[in-house]
């Protein structure tokens, strides 16, 4: 009897044949390997939840994180090198900030570190740039819609800091 893969085939980009062959044709295929090795390369027995290095190296307090910050950030040189659009790169820097952002705060980083996946989420953005043509042209409109929401969520942030500094205050 033949074991069926563990992998869905859409949740992760490995398996698609149009894929590799694309990614090979740019000469990226190492891009593949890597992103594979740093998000998916185990699976927890008795599960279908795979993970890589990367999750596993970010439970060392900043040294992994940093690792893995470093290791996102030369696949991203790698692939920008190779012609990606500047779209693209602003896509895939999002995904490398919010992994080494989130993933650097205690316990909820780890946590999120093995459910985000950074690297699968860039080499889908790249398979999708090079398969159907998405992803073209300039970031500005990305950056400008990340800048908005930003600076919302800072004024939110500032908003509850100050509810919660009158809140302590009248307390005494």
């Amino acid at each position: 009897m033949t074991e069926t893969p563990v992998d869905n085939a859409h949740d992760t980009p490995y398996d698609n044949p149009d894929q590799k062959e694309a990614l090979r044709k740019h000469g990226m295929g190492w891009v593949k390997t890597m992103s594979y090795l740093l998000d998916e390369q185990f699976r927890l027995p008795g599960t279908r939840f795979r993970l890589g290095l990367d999750p596993l190296l970010n439970l060392i307090p900043v040294l992994g994180d940093m690792s893995g910050f470093l290791l996102s950030s030369g696949l991203l040189l790698a692939m920008a090198k190779k012609g990606a659009s500047n779209k693209l790169v602003v896509l895939m820097c999002l995904n490398i900030f919010l992994d080494a952002t989130i993933g650097a705060i205690p316990l909820v980083g780890q946590v999120f570190d093995f459910f985000f996946k950074s690297n699968t989420r860039n080499l889908r953005l790249l398979s999708e740039y090079y398969l159907e043509g998405k992803h073209q042209g300039s970031g500005k409109n990305v950056l400008l819609l990340v800048g908005i929401t930003l600076l919302i969520l800072f004024i939110l942030l500032i908003y509850v800091l100050w509810q919660v500094g009158a809140w302590f205050f009248r307390l005494f």
